[in-house]
């Protein structure tokens, strides 16, 4: 594994989080990475947890649903709605929690934002911002161990890349 880390900035007052990293590997593949379920599914759920697409339209007013899966086989599902796509670029999304049907779950954070995608000497950088609608959204996302869980999936990301 490269010395590759994923970098998490939180600013509260600005209510949002940026998270980046370099993979060793072509924007296409890791645009692929991001934008297929059957991937996706590899590496999105921090182990012991893992991704379990119900659904996937990557389209403008598409969405992935998904559940997280968890080693006693309990689920939590999610919603990622694709507001906007620039193939091999970037997109837009609002993400939030929901149930098996896609309904958003009102009580927990919903955030809006967007993912880019730029080619490196050394292969890809991949940076997305969420921005939350309160500070307190943003304080639940971090109390729920947002940070830890996306540098195990990319951690699990850059190894799926290398295959």
């Amino acid at each position: 594994m490269s010395t590759n880390k994923t970098n998490v900035t939180k600013d509260f007052q600005a209510k949002s989080i940026v998270v980046s990293r370099e993979f060793d590997a072509p924007v296409a593949d890791v645009w692929r990475a991001f934008t297929e379920s059957k991937l996706l599914d590899q590496w999105w759920g921090p182990s012991p947890w893992r991704a379990e697409t119900k659904k996937q339209d990557f389209t403008p007013g598409g969405f992935w649903l998904y559940a997280m899966v968890g080693p006693e086989d309990q689920r939590h599902w999610a919603r990622m709605d694709y507001l906007s796509i620039t193939h091999h670029k970037g997109f837009e999304i609002e993400d939030s929690f929901c149930d098996e049907n896609g309904t958003i779950n009102p009580e927990l954070p919903v955030s809006k934002g967007h993912n880019v995608f730029k080619e490196t000497a050394t292969g890809t950088t991949v940076e997305f911002k969420m921005i939350y609608p309160t500070e307190q959204s943003l304080q639940t996302i971090v109390e729920m161990g947002f940070e830890q869980g996306i540098s195990i999936c990319f951690d699990q990301l850059e190894v799926l890349l290398k295959k």
